[in-house]
C-alpha cells in the first residue's frame, strides 16, 4: 500500500474512529451521518448511488465466506445497524436503527429487527420520498414536562 493512502487512512480512524477503505466502491451521491463516526465498511463491499449511512454502521464480511455486502441505490442504512456476510441490499431499501441484516433483503421495502424482518413491502417512490423527507414539529410547540410546569 502506497505511503499517502495509509496516512489518509490512519488519518480517518484516527479522526472518526471509523474505517472506510479506499478500496470499497461506494456510489456517488453517498452521505455519511455525523461524518462517519464509527463506521466500518469491508474493503470489497459495494454501496450503490445515493445511499445515507448512520452513525456506528458496520457493513463487514462474515468468516469462512468470500463474498461481502452488495448495496443497492437509495438506501437507508440507519445507526448502529449491522450489514454482515453475504447478502444483497436492493434499491430504495430502508434499515432500521440497529438492525441486523444476515439474509438478502429485495428492493422497496422496510426492515427492521434482530435478525432483519421485512416489515413494510412495495413501497412506491412517492413513499420512499414521504419517508425520507425532513420532518418538523410545524407550529406546534414543545409540550411542557409536568415538574416544569408552575
Amino acid at each position: 500500500m502506497p505511503v499517502l493512502p495509509k496516512l489518509m487512512w490512519k488519518l480517518q480512524y484516527l479522526l472518526f474512529n471509523s474505517s472506510v477503505p479506499g478500496s470499497c466502491k461506494i456510489g456517488g451521491g453517498t452521505k455519511f451521518g455525523y461524518g462517519g463516526i464509527g463506521l466500518v465498511i469491508h474493503a470489497r463491499s459495494v454501496i450503490g448511488k445515493n445511499c445515507v449511512i448512520g452513525a456506528n454502521v458496520t457493513i463487514g464480511g462474515k468468516s469462512g465466506w468470500w463474498e461481502v455486502p452488495v448495496i443497492g441505490d437509495n438506501v437507508e442504512i440507519s445507526a448502529g445497524s449491522r450489514i454482515i456476510g453475504p447478502v444483497r441490499i436492493g434499491d430504495n431499501v430502508i434499515i432500521g436503527a440497529n438492525t441486523v441484516v444476515v439474509k438478502d433483503v429485495p428492493s422497496n421495502c422496510v426492515v427492521a429487527g434482530i435478525p432483519a424482518r421485512i416489515i413494510r413491502r412495495n413501497l412506491s417512490d412517492a413513499d420512499f420520498k414521504e419517508m425520507n423527507k425532513p420532518k418538523t414539529r410545524g407550529d406546534n410547540p414543545f409540550p411542557e414536562t409536568p415538574e416544569l410546569v408552575k
